[in-house]
């Protein structure tokens, strides 16, 4: 691994001088474990520490199959699905291993007594498998978190229809927040270059699951103008989107839990701005019970921030806790578009403000290939940035992932792997200059 970090640090290490590095038999990976899915039974998912079930260890370095890349992972960075996966809610990963592991030879390696975790990285390709042509070893790549085997027609319109797509590193094995990763060749981009390691691996799955929610005709098809509702507008998904609702000449109306995140939407260049604890909205009465006069209060200061417009696209992820609202903020014929349930999955919404008027809820689910790679070149281009706040080494992702767990942070939380310190990676000197100052957005008030 040391002869790896070396030739990952040079700037002139060529193509053939990775190809010929000999590959360690084990690795670093942070893994939960099988033997202890039942070690938070009976408690609160709130009391669930992901610093107990992931842990640090040696595993197996995986050979890479046809159509399949192992990278070198300088960064990584922490999801949503890495906390559910490390408190094992709603469901242990490790029977998705199973299933998938009984698809064919090849997929057996996943099923294993442990799992890799991570769904995005930054790092250098150390080797293909049979059939990859796009990609050498050498290569500075990100890779986006869509697994698919594309054997069935229904995904080749849109390959999130697969029948056998899965999220890389939480439903496959081998994830990235590891010194080294498994991943299909087609789920590999280019990495931005005025970027950091921990930069450019920040993006990559809530850049690409925030535009196919919002822009992609697959989502709710975002146009000029429109009024756009986004909860958790500072977080590690709805930043992204409040990026893009700018970009693309949308008006975002930003909700936030405190006086910090409403002040980094702001920075962001958004004018309309809801800070919901401080205007004390409470949605619900009790456990069973919402209280519709809140929805109306809250439509109406919505109002105020629009001159009198409702929202045309609510951008969903809370899930329980707010999907009522959502339903009856949106305008007549406006869309509900949503991609997680953090606050519980069981939604509940008075169906006469969606049906009587016109509305549409749709589903939405990480991001076909296509979808992430304009993602992604938004990112390169320098029109939408990073959202890294905090970065932590491969030993603390425990508590990186009690961080997001707890919503103690801002943007996203990223995790060095085999890059030795923060800072590294960056080429294009020149572009990062012109966006510096939006690329550290979220640093200093971390």
């Amino acid at each position: 691994m040391d002869e790896i970090v070396k030739a990952l640090l040079s700037e002139d290490a060529a193509p053939a001088d990775f190809a010929a590095l000999a590959l360690p038999e084990w690795y670093r990976g942070n893994v939960v474990r099988r033997d202890e899915t039942d070690m938070f039974a009976g408690m609160p998912s709130a009391e669930k520490d992901p610093r107990k079930s992931l842990h640090l260890q040696e595993v197996p370095t995986p050979e890479p199959g046809p159509g399949e890349a192992l990278v070198a992972v300088m960064a990584s960075a922490i999801n949503y699905n890495t906390v559910w996966s490390s408190i094992f809610e709603p469901l242990a990963t490790f029977g998705f291993l199973e299933r998938y592991g009984r698809l064919s030879e090849l997929t057996r390696r996943h099923d294993l007594p442990y799992h890799v975790l991570g769904s995005d990285l930054a790092g250098v390709v150390l080797r293909t498998g049979p059939g990859v042509n796009r990609w050498k070893a050498g290569d500075r790549v990100v890779a986006h978190c869509l697994s698919v085997e594309l054997e069935s027609a229904d995904g080749h319109g849109d390959t999130m229809l697969d029948p056998e797509q899965r999220i890389w590193g939480f439903e496959t094995n081998f994830g990235g927040l590891a010194e080294l990763a498994l991943v299909k060749s087609n789920q590999l981009m280019p990495k931005p270059e005025h970027l950091t390691w921990e930069e450019a691996a920040s993006p990559g799955l809530v850049n690409s699951t925030a535009y196919r929610q919002l822009v992609s005709r697959n989502g709710a098809g975002m146009k000029q103008g429109d009024n756009v509702l986004i909860w958790g507008a500072s977080g590690g998904l709805g930043s992204y989107a409040t990026q893009l609702a700018l970009a693309g000449g949308a008006h975002p109306v930003c909700v936030v839990s405190s006086p910090e995140k409403a002040e980094i939407c702001r920075a962001m260049g958004a004018e309309a701005v809801i800070d919901r604890s401080a205007e004390d909205y409470r949605f619900w009465k009790d456990e069973q019970t919402q209280d519709p006069r809140e929805w109306k209060r809250f439509g109406r200061r919505i109002r105020e921030l629009t001159g009198g417009e409702d929202v045309d696209i609510v951008f969903e992820h809370p899930g329980r806790e707010t999907f009522g609202a959502s339903v009856y903020v949106t305008r007549k014929g406006g869309t509900v578009v949503t991609c997680a349930s953090t606050s519980g999955f069981r939604h509940e919404y008075d169906n006469r403000y969606l049906w009587m008027s016109l509305k549409r809820i749709i589903g939405s689910h990480f991001a076909n290939y296509r979808e992430a790679w304009e993602a992604n070149r938004l990112i390169v281009k320098g029109r939408i940035h990073p959202t890294l706040s905090k970065v932590y080494p491969l030993e603390e992702t425990g508590q990186a992932a009690y961080d997001v767990h707890r919503n103690l942070h801002q943007g996203k939380v990223g995790v060095l792997a085999l890059a030795p310190e923060e800072g590294l990676g960056v080429r294009d000197h020149e572009l990062r200059a012109k966006h510096l100052e939006a690329i550290n957005r979220f640093r200093p008030r971390a």
